[in-house]
């Protein structure tokens, strides 16, 4: 009798200390895949950011030239 109670104390506690590893490599995995989550989700905005930064570049190029023009005519009529 005092053996069965020995060995189950030594089963919970080797399954104990199995449940805390589990839930530790659950914990781990949780925060990898949460900061794989991240950077996508800031490389998916740094692309969007540039693209309407080359947008806003290029529409002032294009107005910048149009203006340029027109007041050379103006100046040249």
């Amino acid at each position: 009798m005092r053996q069965s109670i020995s060995q189950f104390e030594i089963a919970f506690e080797q399954e104990t200390t199995l449940e805390r590893r589990r839930r530790e490599q659950l914990r781990r995995r949780a925060v990898n895949r949460s900061r794989a989550r991240r950077m996508t989700r800031d490389e998916q905005v740094g692309k969007v950011r540039f693209s309407v930064l080359a947008v806003c570049l290029t529409a002032t190029v294009a107005v910048v030239v149009v203006a340029m023009f027109e007041a050379f005519s103006f100046l040249i009529a």
